[in-house]
């Protein structure tokens, strides 16, 4: 049940939290692009340090190398192939009016962002079902990417003339989405026709393709060397963020699960997420499955 509230907590944080940016849009009076000058960057570095100093080791652990790296690769190439078909990925200068992707309409927009928000929730929930503290990491790096993504997704709407409590209603229910995946792929378990290896794989390709085709070029793009500068300074603070994270997350509550777990796979042959309060319950939890 806990694991349960976490993940619930988790997937609400990386949607319905990162609003936040949207939010700060409508309302804030900061300037947004003085906002996403630094959202931006640090999700860069948040991304690329999940996917490398996370997700893949944990994928490569006691996997083929070869097949993980496959899938990232595939993982990779199928996304970019989305973004060139559907254009998903790249919202943060899209408030700009200069920018051709002001011509979609307002329901393609919607959509985009909600099957955006749906492969986060995947992420979140094939994560999770490696442990928890994949899991918070995962969730970490979607939040940072997703709230300057928020903030162009409702420049855009607003920009079609919708009103602002209309734009807000639209982002919230579109940030279910995230929830309703990330509870689905860990309520399935392993029912799931591809296994938790090969779900990290296409979620670290997932991070790297975002971070290296959408946010990098927006910082090497900025005019202003300062800026610039800055914003390199920021990506490696995202970096470094969540690799402290990762550490931390894995020394106090990942790794004591992992653990536990561990030993209960010598005894029975399966895992078990629960065992290290009832060390002696083994029969009961076959009962369960």
């Amino acid at each position: 049940m806990n694991d349960w509230f976490l993940l619930i907590a988790a997937a609400l944080f990386g949607s319905v939290i990162s609003l936040v940016g949207g939010v700060y849009l409508l309302y804030g009076k900061w300037g947004t692009q003085k906002l996403q000058r630094i959202a931006v960057p640090f999700a860069a570095g948040a991304l690329l340090a999940a996917a490398f100093i996370d997700l893949l080791p944990e994928a490569i652990e006691g996997n083929d190398a070869h097949l993980i790296s496959l899938a990232v690769l595939v993982s990779f190439l199928v996304f970019f192939l989305l973004e060139r078909t559907l254009s998903w990925f790249h919202h943060h200068h899209e408030h700009d009016h200069s920018n051709p992707a002001q011509r979609r309409n307002s329901s393609l927009i919607v959509i985009g962002d909600t099957l955006h928000n749906f492969i986060d929730g995947l992420a979140i929930g094939a994560s999770f079902l490696v442990s928890p503290a994949t899991g918070i990491v995962t969730t970490i790096a979607i939040a940072a990417h997703e709230i300057p993504q928020e903030i162009g997704d409702f420049g855009l709407l607003l920009s079609k003339g919708m009103r602002r409590r209309k734009v807000l209603l639209v982002n919230f229910m579109s940030a279910l989405a995230t929830v309703f995946a990330a509870v689905m792929v860990y309520g399935l378990g392993g029912q799931l026709p591809i296994s938790e290896p090969l779900l990290l794989a296409i979620t670290a390709g997932f991070f790297i393709y975002i971070a290296a085709s959408d946010i990098i070029p927006a910082i090497h793009a900025e005019p202003k060397r300062r800026a610039a500068n800055l914003q390199a300074v920021v990506l490696l603070v995202g970096v470094i963020f969540v690799g402290l994270t990762t550490t931390l997350a894995h020394e106090y509550i990942g790794g004591h699960d992992h653990g536990a777990n561990e030993q209960y796979l010598d005894t029975s042959g399966e895992t078990h997420h629960d065992n290290k309060d009832e060390p002696h319950s083994n029969d009961r939890h076959d009962h369960a499955h």
